[in-house]
């Protein structure tokens, strides 16, 4: 069963990443889902193989309904927009693969959130400033007035979505737990 719990997981991470480009504001709960899901992964002996408590479960459901609400709330034009989001996405799931790295720094789990964390948002920002020098987003450059506001529309949600997986891979890479 738990094998199944996992792939279902990864099913639903992979749909939120791809919802993303389309209807932005299901991501961060379809992410969470797929967190919430996972938590229910035991081994035969009935211990959970990922260590996600409900501190962690509620934490995270607060963000992505925030999240979800706040993006539901911004008008249709910029929810439909999906100018930069290659990008956005890309360096997204870069920042989080670079954060991941700081298991070779610490082994402490609050750290490696940290870490994870601070690389995803770096990354989500990095790749939006890249996207603005290219022909398609001069519109949305810093010098404009709309830098921050798309930033955060479009930033915002896909940082919760791929930091909730970033999360998940934190517990597979830390296997301390299990022993």
């Amino acid at each position: 069963m738990s094998y199944f719990i996992i792939i279902v997981s990864c099913i639903l991470w992979a749909v939120s990443l791809w919802i993303l480009f389309s209807r932005i504001y299901w991501a961060p709960i379809l992410s969470f889902a797929a967190l919430a899901i996972l938590s229910m992964a035991e081994t035969k002996e009935g211990y959970q193989i990922f260590p996600i408590n409900t501190t962690i479960l509620l934490g995270w459901f607060i963000m992505s309904a925030i999240v979800t609400v706040a993006t539901m709330l911004q008008s249709k034009s910029i929810n439909k927009q999906t100018l930069g989001m290659p990008y956005i996405c890309i360096g997204a799931i870069v920042g989080m693969i670079l954060g991941l790295l700081g298991i070779t720094i610490t082994h402490e789990p609050a750290m490696l959130y940290s870490i994870m964390i601070i690389a995803t948002t770096g990354g989500i920002v990095f790749g939006y400033l890249l996207f603005t020098r290219t022909p398609k987003g001069e519109g949305l450059a810093p010098e404009s007035g709309n830098f921050f506001r798309y930033l955060l529309a479009k930033g915002f949600p896909t940082a919760i979505t791929v930091m909730q997986i970033g999360i998940a891979c934190i517990f597979m890479l830390d296997f301390r737990h299990i022993y």
